[in-house]
Formats: C-alpha cells, sequence, structure tokens
C-alpha cells in the first residue's frame, strides 16, 4: 500500500464506568497514515476530538511493542484484531481499507469490570499471580543461569508458556469468558521446570481456585483462546493445569 492516506470511520464503545449504560459513538477520521499502529490512529483521534473541545476516548497502553498486555480490544468482534498472533498496538492501519467502518470495544467479561470506555480492570489477573504464580522458597544466593541442568525440551515449553503478556484475550475470546488459558501457562511454566517443583501442588491449588473465585468462567475447549492468542500459546496448557490440579487434590 501507498502513503496515501486512508478515511477510517469508527465506531467506538464509550462508557463512563462500569455502572453507566455505555454506547457506541461513530467518529472519522479523514487522514489515517497506513503506517500508523491502530493505537498511534487513535492518539490521533484523541488530538482531534480535544482540539474541538471534546472527551478523548480512554484505552489502556503502556510499552507498544506488543510486550506488556495493556492494549485490550476488540475489534471487529476480534480480541487484538484480525492480525495472527498480534497485540493492537503492533497492528497497523495497512491491514485496513480506505473507507473501512471499525469497531472498536472493550473486554466483555464479569471479571473485567469496565473503568471507562475501552479501559477495563484485569487485576483479577493480578490476583491470579499472588496466589502463586512465583517461586517464593528460600533459594540463597543468585546462582549461574547454567548451574541446574534442565533438558532443552523442557525448557522450551516453559518458556512458551512464560511468554504470557496477560493481556486477557483469551478471556475476551472464549465464549464462557474462562482463564483457564492465561492460568494454565503460568502454573505449566514452573511446572516445567526444577525452580517450581517445591510448591507446585500449593501453586496449581491455589491459582485455579483463585481463579474460580474472581468469577472467570470453566473452559469448554473452544479453543478461540489459542487463536487470538498474540504469543499463540497452546491450550495444551489448560490439560496441563488440570493434571496439575487433580494431582494436589489426591496425591
Amino acid at each position: 500500500m501507498s502513503d496515501q492516506t486512508m478515511t477510517i470511520h469508527l465506531k467506538v464503545w464509550k462508557q463512563k464506568d462500569k455502572n453507566s449504560k455505555g454506547q457506541l459513538v461513530d467518529y472519522t477520521l479523514d487522514d489515517v497514515n497506513p503506517h500508523m499502529s491502530f493505537l498511534e490512529m487513535f492518539d490521533w483521534l484523541n488530538e482531534k476530538l480535544m482540539k474541538e473541545g471534546k472527551e478523548p476516548v480512554e484505552f489502556d497502553h503502556d510499552c507498544r511493542e506488543g510486550i506488556c498486555g495493556s492494549c485490550n480490544m476488540m475489534i471487529d468482534g476480534q480480541a487484538h484484531g484480525p492480525q495472527k498472533a498480534t497485540a493492537a498496538c503492533q497492528l497497523h492501519m495497512r491491514h485496513f481499507s480506505d473507507g473501512d467502518t471499525i469497531v472498536v470495544e472493550p473486554w466483555r467479561a464479569k471479571a473485567f469490570p469496565i473503568v471507562k470506555d475501552l479501559v477495563v480492570d484485569r487485576s483479577a489477573f493480578d490476583r491470579i499471580m499472588e496466589a502463586g504464580g512465583y517461586v517464593s522458597v528460600n533459594t540463597g544466593a543468585n546462582v549461574d543461569a547454567n548451574a541446574i541442568p534442565i533438558p532443552k525440551k523442557d525448557a522450551d515449553v516453559a518458556f512458551d508458556y512464560a511468554t504470557c503478556i496477560g493481556c486477557g484475550a483469551c478471556v475476551a475470546a472464549c465464549p464462557n469468558s474462562s482463564a483457564s488459558l492465561f492460568t494454565g501457562a503460568k502454573i505449566a511454566q514452573f511446572a516445567n521446570l526444577p525452580q517450581g517443583e517445591p510448591e507446585r501442588k500449593e501453586r496449581a491449588k491455589a491459582m485455579v481456585d483463585q481463579m474460580a473465585e474472581e468469577g472467570f468462567g470453566d473452559c469448554s475447549n473452544f479453543a478461540e483462546c489459542e487463536a487470538v492468542c498474540p504469543k499463540e500459546i497452546s491450550i495444551t496448557a489448560i490439560a496441563e493445569m488440570r493434571r496439575e490440579y487433580v494431582k494436589a487434590l489426591f496425591d
């Protein structure tokens, strides 16, 4: 695509807070550069709105490098938009066409209450992590990275799970609003490493129980979570989580 600007029509969800009634509001941008990221396009929209004395659209963001998980948006009904393995901040406008109408909404889940407009409260994920997503045993002084032999196969699997950025796309895409892929990845990450062994049982039970307490639904194997995950984390994480949980209950 050339550098010629595009006209983009937006339907953006506006909502004052979680207790207010929201609605889709229409905006039009006539000078969108195809090389802009989706969030840069929103920056452009907000600059335009503020110059006109209107309220900007609230949206969450931080690193804009696809690693922090803050850019949670439903774009035309897809978590993070149409580009596979791409967070919204790394989605570029060249993947859309001149004259397109794009519908942008927040994550929809009971456990992710709307703060304002496109911003949702994802602190439920933090509480799941606080329940056991860490290693707390006294490991002593720092040791060399290669001091504990770990088979490459296990290290690669653990690293794949560790790439989860906690964006919540899995929850937003799941018909049950399940957080099983997120929780499963965080549990399986440690289950595949010797550093996670001392607290293995306690971790699995505590994190799964906290997930249920937060109000997330259960997994029904739709695999929508895997399809929209910007880091392409496999649903095998969910199977590992279930095995770990059952072992924690009965071993």
